[in-house]
């Protein structure tokens, strides 16, 4: 018998058309920070492993990891880092020092702000911008790239992997001593007091800044973890899935297993061998990998008993192949979230019976469909999810616009995404409602290519799209309209976008076309779907045919 805990259950009430999950109570007083269990969880059993680098090959103790992110956060306290707005600006990969320098954050009360290392420079400077960290952290890789920034807020920078001359490492930090009366910070209500910021996007595309708190919500559905387990997520701290990995490894004293590596079905394979990891999250495009690698044996996932996947669509066959390759039902599940609620909103244990929903509610979360008229649907009507999880949200961090935007005066989260219930009280996601894509885990939207096609002196009109694959996700594809007598081919609208975007995911992954019009609706508006359609029913004429 797997030891998995019990399949959410998840309650509709008619009358009000809500669906609830469990009412649960959290073990925790307010008053306490996540930092503050976390460092009692590290003083127990302290020669236990706690953290693997399968790339690094290093092993650190809780004790170790204890007194690692102490140094740190004395080293905030010496520097002045007292008030909610002196934030610690992160930029880095899962490697061995990182998880110490978060949790002396979480230690001293101080948030990080965790950016992706993939982004564009002028992004990274737009979202510090934001939040103004006092301290910005990133790897040596990346420090060309967060020099000038960090220049122009006029603050340092500390590198956490490799070696820059002149510059101050967290190497360096490590070999200070720790006062014997060393203790977290304490705080009034530390469950409202902001932990981390995530970054994210509105329907705009301009990258907004997401206070996640300290509400037990991020780790207490995860509560079947134990010490004996071993966790692993190839996603960074910049990641919702990466920060849940950090605080539940923290608060439950599971061994946390990292790796530089970027995601593949043989490093996950080996990992999972090697290190018998018995706990992972992923995104779904990495569900599709796994089950459809010639390497993948059930030998090899033998220590899995919980394989969360989230952030994506994956096929009924997929699902079908990947659960073949386990040791029993149950161990793969679809999870479903969103960074503001700072937690998963429902996961489904029943992928092998309900393979194409999200699953039930997770406790103390609550959620309404909606129509555009802005009323309640029922069961198996389809409209935008609001979502409820009875937790003081700080919003997005210096923008109370768009925080009003996300979040109703009743508390209710509005998604952005369709979908419904069923009468089993399963969710199912359907589409999303805002146009953002995510092309190998990383965000974007149509108008930001659609922006530099612009440019192109021969273009008049130009519709970016989607073309979604359960691998990589959604690729960019790009119908255009030439001027008239312009010459303009396919090749020379991908070659400019690949010249005037720096990063892959929001190059033209999945072609271009050139076309007399772009289908529109009647009010004169782009129809982006018609044109998807238009754009894929040619790719399918012109297709060779084997013979």
């Amino acid at each position: 018998m797997l030891d998995l805990n019990a399949n959410p259950i998840t309650s509709y009430n008619a009358e009000l058309k809500i669906w609830s999950g469990a009412r649960e109570q959290s073990y925790y007083n307010d008053d306490l920070t996540i930092g503050q269990i976390i460092f009692r969880q590290l003083q127990s059993d302290p020669h236990r492993i706690f953290q693997i680098s399968h790339s690094e090959k290093t092993r650190l103790t809780r004790s170790q990891m204890l007194h690692n992110a102490a140094k740190f956060s004395v080293y905030l306290r010496a520097q002045g880092f007292v008030a909610e707005t002196d934030i610690v600006g992160l930029l880095a990969r899962n490697s061995t020092h990182l998880a110490a320098l978060a949790y002396g954050c979480l230690f001293n009360g101080t948030p990080f702000h965790a950016i992706n290392p993939s982004l564009e420079e002028r992004t990274i400077r737009h979202l510090f911008d934001i939040t103004k960290p006092r301290l910005i952290c990133c790897d040596a890789s990346d420090y060309e790239k967060l020099r000038n920034i960090a220049s122009a807020l006029n603050v340092p920078i500390i590198i956490i992997h490799g070696r820059i001359a002149g510059v101050m490492s967290i190497q360096e930090l490590l070999q200070a001593s720790i006062p014997e009366d060393y203790k977290p910070s304490q705080f009034k209500r530390g469950i409202d007091r902001i932990m981390a910021i995530l970054c994210s996007s509105g329907t705009t595309g301009t990258p907004k800044a997401v206070t996640i708190s300290n509400s037990r919500q991020i780790f207490e559905s995860h509560r079947y973890l134990n010490s004996n387990d071993i966790q692993y997520a190839p996603s960074t701290l910049d990641w919702l899935t990466g920060l849940i990995t950090l605080i539940t490894a923290g608060v439950y004293g599971t061994v946390r297993l990292i790796s530089q590596q970027a995601f593949s079905a043989e490093h996950f394979l080996s990992m999972c061998e090697q290190e018998s990891v018995s706990w992972a999250v992923v995104a779904a495009s990495h569900i599709a990998i796994l089950a459809n690698c010639p390497a993948t044996d059930v030998r090899q996932l033998l220590s899995l008993r919980h394989l969360l996947f989230a952030g994506g669509h994956t096929l009924v066959a997929t699902l079908n192949k990947m659960q073949s390759y386990l040791r029993g039902e149950g161990i793969l599940r679809n999870a479903y979230g969103m960074t503001e609620l700072g937690t998963c909103v429902s996961c489904n244990y029943t992928t092998h019976s309900k393979p194409t929903s999200v699953g039930r509610l997770l406790g103390n979360i609550r959620m309404r469909v909606v129509s555009e008229s802005a009323v309640s649907l029922g069961p198996n009507e389809q409209g935008e999810l609001y979502c409820h999880n009875g937790q003081h949200w700080r919003g997005y961090y210096g923008n109370s616009a768009a925080t009003a935007e996300m979040q109703d005066k009743g508390g209710w989260f509005h998604t952005g995404d369709v979908g419904y219930f069923d009468e089993d009280n399963y969710l199912h996601i359907v589409e999303r409602k805002k146009d953002m894509l995510k092309y190998l885990g990383m965000m974007y939207y149509p108008h930001e290519i659609e922006e530099v096609i612009a440019q192109m002196p021969q273009v008049a009109e130009v519709c970016v799209f989607g073309i979604w694959n359960e691998t990589v996700g959604d690729a960019a594809a790009a119908s255009v309209v030439p001027k008239p007598n312009a010459p303009l081919n396919s090749a020379q609208v991908i070659a400019f976008v690949a010249q005037h975007i720096a990063v892959k995911y929001k190059q033209l992954n999945a072609g271009a076309q050139i076309v007399p019009q772009l289908a529109k609706s009647a009010n004169g508006k782009v129809n982006r779907q018609a044109v998807k359609a238009a754009y894929l029913k040619s790719a399918q004429k012109t297709e060779p045919t084997n013979k």
